[in-house]
């Protein structure tokens, strides 16, 4: 069992490191929880009771799973699972019910072909989904068992998979727009990772970043009119915003300015906020992150002490693959706190006044949180050693 949680570690981390390309100490670090801070003085938590925590899926050993994402209408749950060096994307409705499983392998003769899982034993990595504004397709990140990672297009309810980029570097960290049909996406194609977008019906492609730094990480703003990435190099990464897509160079805005390695933005649902991961701390240690939330349009400061006071959250554990997971309110956080001692517990912070809350799910180390619009809250957490989703819901 051992065996099989350190390969699924490895292959979260490997496309930490080969989408990125930035192969920082910072940037890995954020895979893996810090040690815990130095204590604090004990003090009263206030405890969020739940109205249910369930497994997602039958807990079963053999097999790892992560990464859960809802649709933006809280209908679908999607969730990654890794058997040895195979990893599918399962979606599943909000119930459980398994609906569709993504499993994608280049065959002999360069044909690409779709198989269930269980058919075949080739190598094949699919992750990274991401739904249209009707949740009718997606676009993931696949390598067909080539070892390549491209985007491609699926449906839901069927067998089609079509590729949608096909180049030598990678491509991945893909975004559909709640409004359109455009993705953006980050690939290696420019020696650095720098930001397209996609139009799925032409296949149009629009380069929106360049000048040497690593562009990572991109997320459409709520309303599809803006985008929010991380960019900077190597142990030292900055967020900021392109406010025109028609204009990237001269509307692109930096939220960050400062030294601390910032990563992972994510809108709020309003899109007035954006909320990400720093390694700043008040101890300065570089192994310890915060959440941050600054206003999108630019108005908090960049740096310096104006900056950490925007600090929501400190010693928290971060998510390289999703980034902070906001409740559909706007108001409040829910994320992964750093404390060993109590296995990683989930906590709920109000942005505005910083109060958290300690939500009780009596499961064990945490990762993965992801908020649904009805509220619904889901995250991975181990089971004698195995990642399993779970499904959460705050008793209010």
């Amino acid at each position: 069992m051992l065996n099989a949680l350190t390969g699924r570690e490895t292959a979260r981390l490997a496309v930490w490191f080969l989408l990125a390309l930035a192969a920082g100490p910072q940037a890995a670090a954020a895979g893996d929880a810090p040690q815990a801070a130095a204590a604090e003085p004990a003090r009263q938590v206030e405890i969020i009771d739940p109205l249910f925590v369930r497994p997602f899926a039958p807990v079963e050993t053999g097999r790892n799973d992560g990464n859960p994402l809802w649709s933006r209408s809280g209908m679908f749950l999607s969730f990654e699972r890794s058997i040895g060096d195979r990893r599918e994307v399962r979606i599943a409705l909000a119930d459980g019910t398994v609906f569709q499983t993504v499993y994608y392998l280049r065959a002999a003769g360069g044909e690409m072909r779709f198989f269930f899982p269980g058919v075949v034993e080739d190598i094949s990595y699919n992750a990274g989904i991401s739904w249209s504004p009707a949740e009718d397709r997606f676009v993931f990140m696949g390598n067909g068992g080539e070892g390549n990672y491209d985007l491609y297009l699926g449906d839901m309810g069927g067998r089609n998979v079509t590729r949608l980029t096909e180049h030598k570097e990678k491509d991945g960290q893909a975004d559909w727009s709640p409004a359109s049909g455009a993705v953006v996406f980050v690939s290696g194609r420019t020696g650095k990772g720098d930001l397209y977008v996609l139009d799925v019906a032409s296949r149009g492609l629009t380069r929106l970043t360049s000048g040497g730094r690593e562009h990572l990480y991109p997320q459409w703003s709520p309303d599809g009119r803006r985008i929010a990435f991380m960019q900077g190099n190597n142990e030292n990464h900055d967020i900021a915003v392109i406010d025109d897509m028609a204009r990237p160079a001269e509307t692109t805005r930096a939220l960050t300015t400062w030294d601390h390695d910032d990563i992972r933005p994510v809108w709020s649902p309003d899109g007035k906020k954006v909320a990400f991961y720093s390694n700043y701390n008040p101890q300065g240690d570089p192994r310890i992150w915060s959440i941050i939330v600054v206003a999108a349009d630019g108005s908090d400061p960049r740096d310096g002490d104006g900056l950490a006071a925007r600090v929501v959250a400190v010693d928290v554990v971060p998510d390289v693959e999703r980034g902070p997971a906001w409740m559909p309110d706007s108001a409040r956080i829910v994320y992964v706190k750093n404390d060993r001692q109590e296995y990683h517990p989930i906590y709920v912070v109000n942005v505005r006044d910083r109060t958290a809350k300690l939500f009780r799910t009596d499961t064990k180390m945490n990762h993965d949180v992801a908020c649904s619009l009805d509220g619904t809250i889901a995250f991975r957490a181990q089971v004698d050693q195995w990642d399993q989703i779970f499904v959460a819901k705050m008793k209010e």
